[in-house]
């Protein structure tokens, strides 16, 4: 990596410290902002100010973040999107990537606010006005301070949508399995491979010889993993 090119992603990153205080402080407890820094996924949180998914500095990237490495330089912004935490919490972010100079994906200033509160009042006002406020479903995310943990959940939500355990899959699964967890950026995380291999009771050679393929399958024209 070019010294200057760190230097000027390390300055980037400071001159930003002052914004995720400013932001929490104008929107108030219900707000949360994150800055990333994606040189090191396992702990990319380098800011934090409120709470409301939990972060602290030095905790992992979630979920969103690895879909964002996994869109490399090509990323872009994703706003006003709506998720749901583990815990059942349901909160709107944006996620703005940072780019360098040369306009590499670096990091990212996430924002998130609670608006289960919201919600509520918007379903107390719907019963009182007869309308149906029957929330639409919203996926669940992910929001850990270490990475085994995202990784593990991504694994587990993919597995969830298959019809049973790694050795009742036929080959075609096991390829959208390894395709649909690269696709989310889940091996743009050093050892994730490894640990996946852990998660589905394989080898590390087999992980590896299936996510190949299921890259091949995607790079082949008509293919898909």
């Amino acid at each position: 990596m070019d010294r200057t090119l760190d230097a000027e992603r390390d300055a980037i990153l400071a001159a930003m410290t002052p914004v995720v205080d400013g932001i929490a402080a104008t929107f108030g407890p219900v707000c949360e902002v994150v800055l990333h820094d994606y040189r090191a996924p396992e702990k990319s949180v380098v800011a934090v100010a409120g709470s409301v998914t939990g972060r602290t500095v030095g905790g992992a990237m979630s979920e969103i973040g690895m879909r964002v490495l996994a869109g490399g330089d090509e990323a872009g912004d994703e706003l006003n999107y709506v998720t749901r935490t583990r815990g059942g919490g349901l909160v709107k972010s944006s996620t703005m990537v940072l780019r360098d100079s040369t306009g590499a994906v670096f990091g990212a200033l996430c924002v998130n606010l609670d608006i289960g509160a919201v919600g509520a009042a918007h379903r107390l006002l719907g019963a009182l006005v007869g309308a149906d406020t029957v929330p639409a479903e919203v996926p669940t995310t992910t929001f850990g301070n270490d990475i085994d943990s995202v990784v593990d959940a991504l694994v587990e939500a993919h597995r969830s949508k298959q019809r049973g355990s790694w050795a009742e899959l036929d080959r075609a699964e096991r390829l959208e399995l390894f395709g649909g967890l690269d696709a989310r950026g889940v091996f743009a995380v050093r050892g994730a491979v490894e640990q996946v291999a852990g998660r589905l009771g394989i080898s590390r050679a087999s992980a590896y010889s299936y996510l190949s393929q299921a890259r091949a399958a995607h790079d082949t024209p008509g293919g898909s993993a």
